[in-house]
């Protein structure tokens, strides 16, 4: 097993006109952001029509150009919570906000969860819908649809790590146009992920709201996500902190481990500093660095133009 000492390295229809505010450069700005629902119709499984179950997309796009500019990455956003409630602002908003900076979409998915009754299959059923409907609106969005990425804090990384391990091509033959595509993520950013399950380091509460007080051993195998990587698994970008008790790192280490195993092009940070739900990082030595390395991954793969300070420094 895998030590982290040694690896230590260093709402229910479209609704437009809302903002969010944005710091630039010591300015504050407004952006925009539209939410709309997942289905249409009832989301499957849903228990009734209230708000509650109805999931979602917070849709951020980056500034439109004076001229038509070439289609974006976009990055399908997870917020953590321990598969209880959400994390909206610093694991959801000012994700989108930073990927906006980075010239790409951000799409928050406002998920179910056991705070508004549900476990699995509700959350990967939503999550793996986000990007389907991601890819529906690619062209209305400005969006390259082989460029849509995922990224979770947290139990909305184990929600990443799932979907990156648990995917298909989509239905051909369904009737939901949405439903014929892929939800298959190009890339995927996993951020102080609870990977896997029943084990010494996994987190037992976001686990017990997922799957229950006593779940079937199979489904603990199938959503210990480290153990469903194979050769089809998106490369990765992987960061955690030593310092996080909460959700240890050695479940970033089994999942790059697995990563490595299926020889998936992928990177793995661990800073020393930092505790748990650090979101951007902000002020935490070491781990501050985290969006500008991830920034640096996305544009040497392709997935992201970046930002002006990144084009600047020739990184």
């Amino acid at each position: 097993m895998l030590r982290c000492r040694r690896l230590l390295l260093c709402l229910t229809v479209a609704t437009a006109g809302l903002t969010w505010p944005l710091s630039v450069a010591g300015q504050d700005i407004e952006r925009s952001f539209t939410t709309i629902r997942l289905w249409q119709g009832d989301a499957p499984g849903a228990l009734g029509d209230a708000d509650k179950d109805v999931p979602t997309a917070i849709v951020y796009l980056p500034e439109t150009q004076s001229e038509p500019s070439e289609p974006s990455g976009a990055i399908v956003i997870y917020p953590g919570g321990g598969y209880g409630t959400l994390a909206m602002d610093h694991e959801g908003h000012q994700i989108a906000r930073w990927a906006n900076q980075m010239g790409m979409a951000g799409i928050i998915v406002s998920y179910r969860h056991r705070g508004r009754g549900y476990g699995h299959p509700a959350p990967m059923l939503d999550a793996q819908r986000a990007i389907r409907m991601t890819r529906h609106r690619a062209e209305e969005w400005n969006i390259d649809p082989n460029k849509v990425g995922v990224l979770g804090f947290s139990a909305g990384g184990h929600l990443t790590t799932t979907v990156l391990t648990h995917f298909d091509t989509g239905d051909p033959e369904a009737k939901d146009e949405i439903d014929r595509l892929s939800c298959r993520p190009d890339f995927g950013v996993v951020c102080y992920a609870v990977v896997t399950l029943n084990q010494p380091e996994s987190h037992r509460g976001s686990q017990r709201n997922l799957l229950g007080p006593e779940p079937d051993p199979s489904l603990i195998e199938y959503l210990s996500n480290e153990k469903q990587v194979t050769s089809d698994t998106p490369p990765c970008f992987v960061w955690h902190t030593a310092e996080d008790q909460v959700v240890p790192a050695e479940n970033s280490l089994r999942f790059y481990s697995a990563l490595v195993q299926h020889q998936i092009p992928s990177e793995l940070l661990i800073f020393a500093a930092g505790k748990h739900g650090i979101g951007l990082g902000a002020n935490v030595p070491g781990a501050s660095q985290w969006p500008v390395l991830c920034e640096r991954w996305l544009v040497r793969n392709q997935f992201a133009s970046g930002s002006r300070n990144h084009a600047a420094s020739g990184l």
